[in-house]
């Protein structure tokens, strides 16, 4: 198993030998020793020694570090003779390299064709590359025994040409590592080289064989606790047919007008985007008190956007902010420079969702209409790499339902489903919201009538709440009140059950002052966040029909028409018709209704 020192470089050190600088950036006492997850997905693998293996650890943990001591591992036992890293992005490839060179393992992240350098161990590649050239990369599987690490595997997924490809190029592979911080997909594309089991319900679902999940991290104080700070407001759009809508977010909506709304909230020209960034410079500042080199991130849907919030940051903070196009050159060389400066604000177009590894963010923005669980994990992931003991990370949201369910979701273990579930079990309301989903389209995109783009008409901004430790804080109230400045003030460094403790005196301190407040000044939502849930359009279904088959069932007990069951449960409770009536006012007429049906009995 060995190899002559003619047709390879020498082995680097075992990962005994580590230098005291690797990983470069352990939070605290772990410089030149494996944390304890590390060390025992390292003892996992060696006891096993399997040819695939799949670590599966949140954003932040070290993923990286454990893959270079295993790689270290390998090459010093003759295992295996080269290394091969595939990665989503450019960047990433460059940062493997970087990493790998610090503990004496040389990656080439320039290969494209040809052999590789004799002073290289192995090379850094993307997906991409090896979509266009997975049997350069299969030859030298075969030629020599080779490890690949497969980084973020559930990219090797996003088309079937990537996933087709890896399976060609690494087939021949000997040892295989796959790793990722969110297993999770949107969709039901089969990752390579991950194994699926089925479940009980015959769901097929991924197996990892080694999981480090954010709760424990979190435990381990190797990643800070996020504080999410949630924004409203109210919105006005015109739709594709011409039509003036005004909507609130956070209130229930169609799936097809919280999109609207949501694109009017980020939009550069309305108030709702400005107030939110002060509010989030406010926050750094706050943050860099403590953490002088603290920097914050607005990660943006597109490069238009992105542009015209970095224009916003200017006028803002009257500092430039660095902005990274994912089609820019120099994007990796500008992420580089930021990461080891003490500027303040970055603005990129999704490249720094995954992956990059920029310890001072603390501070940011969640300024995307992506939704999905995958990205939103990620993009948190880059604010959760703690330095120091005390740190805590800060996510400004737009209070759109989906999103606040992330959040609350953050500490869930995944993995990824293979099988979609039947149609009924996934939703049973499915079929109602298609039909309901097709009279909006038609109504909204009449045939033959020419089409307007959407177009954002006006937007304000108002703090919602803050999310942590799965609970809700605060009352809403005006950008730049006193009583937001109190949940913008919070501590840079403060131990996670400091944080809860003043989150609850800033809660306690804002209802008092709010029952102060005389009647005329009460605009606002005057109740804590826990008593206003963010309700689904989904959810605000499944409530009317409970309440429609209620009164159905109410109606043929006592005899009584079905409108005049509703028309009493008005009267008796207060509020609007059914279909416009709110998800309290609505849960209201459910337990009045139900008491009226127990008295009968």
């Amino acid at each position: 198993m060995s190899t002559t020192a003619s047709s390879s470089p020498a082995a680097p050190a075992p990962s005994s030998h580590l230098s005291p600088a690797f990983p470069g950036r352990a939070p605290w006492g772990t410089a030149n020793k494996l944390r304890a997850w590390q060390q025992a997905a390292m003892d996992e693998y060696l006891r096993t020694q399997p040819r695939d293996f799949l670590a599966v650890a949140t954003p932040g943990a070290g993923k990286t570090t454990f893959a270079l001591t295993l790689a270290s591992w390998l090459l010093h036992h003759h295992v295996v003779q080269q290394i091969t890293v595939v990665a989503p992005t450019e960047h990433l490839k460059s940062q493997w390299a970087q990493a790998a060179a610090r503990i004496g393992i040389k990656l080439d992240p320039e290969y494209s064709a040809g052999p590789v350098g004799r002073d290289y161990h192995g090379v850094a590649v993307t997906y991409a590359g090896i979509g266009v050239r997975p049997m350069l990369h299969r030859n030298r599987c075969e030629q020599r025994k080779t490890l690949v690490i497969l980084d973020e595997i559930h990219h090797a997924g996003d088309s079937r040409s990537w996933g087709e490809a890896c399976l060609e190029a690494f087939d021949p592979a000997t040892k295989r590592l796959t790793l990722t911080g969110t297993p999770f997909r949107s969709d039901t594309n089969p990752i390579p080289f991950v194994a699926y089991a089925e479940g009980n319900d015959g769901v097929r679902r991924s197996v990892a064989d080694y999981t480090y999940g954010y709760g424990n991290a979190l435990a381990d104080g190797v990643v800070r606790p996020v504080i999410f700070l949630s924004y409203s407001g109210s919105m006005r759009w015109r739709t594709k047919a011409g039509d003036e809508v005004a909507a609130r977010l956070g209130e229930p909506m169609t799936k097809d007008a919280v999109s609207q709304a949501w694109r009017t909230a980020l939009d550069p020209r309305g108030e709702w985007m400005s107030a939110v960034l002060r509010a989030a410079d406010q926050r750094l500042r706050e943050v860099r008190r403590s953490i002088h080199d603290a920097g914050g991130l607005v990660i943006a849907s597109d490069q238009e956007s992105a542009r015209a919030y970095a224009k916003l940051i200017r006028e803002i903070t009257g500092e430039s902010a660095t902005l990274v196009l994912s089609d820019d050159a120099g994007a990796s060389g500008r992420i580089e420079e930021f990461r080891t400066s003490d500027d303040r604000w970055m603005v990129a177009v999704r490249m720094v969702s995954e992956g990059v590894d920029v310890p001072r963010l603390a501070v940011g923005v969640y300024a995307t209409t992506i939704s999905t669980p995958l990205f939103f994990a990620q993009a948190v992931g880059r604010f959760v790499r703690s330095r120091r003991r005390g740190e805590t990370a800060s996510v400004f949201l737009p209070t759109i339902p989906s999103l606040l369910g992330f959040a609350h979701e953050l500490e869930l273990e995944r993995d990824h489903v293979l099988d979609k579930p039947k149609k009924a079990e996934e939703d049973p309301y499915a079929e109602e919201a298609a039909l309901l989903a097709e009279a909006e389209r038609e109504r909204d995109e009449p045939d033959g009538e020419e089409q307007l783009p959407f177009e954002a008409l006006e937007s304000e901004a108002v703090f919602d709440r803050v999310m942590y430790d799965g609970a809700e804080f605060g009352m809403q109230a005006h950008p730049g009140s006193e009583e937001e400045q109190d949940y913008l003030g919070i501590p840079g460094l403060l131990e996670p059950d400091q944080v809860q403790m003043l989150l609850q005196k800033r809660q306690a301190r804002q209802i008092a002052h709010s029952r102060r407040k005389p009647d005329a000044e009460a605009d606002l939502i005057e109740l804590p966040a826990e008593r206003r849930p963010v309700v689904s359009h989904k959810e605000m279904m499944e409530l009317r029909r409970e309440l429609n088959s209620l009164v159905g069932a109410y109606s043929h007990q006592s005899g009584k028409p079905h409108g005049a069951v509703h028309t009493e449960l008005r009267r008796v409770c207060g509020g609007p018709a059914t279909a416009e009536a709110t998800a309290g006012q609505l849960r209201q007429r459910v337990l009045k209704v139900r008491e009226w049906a127990t008295k009968m009995r």
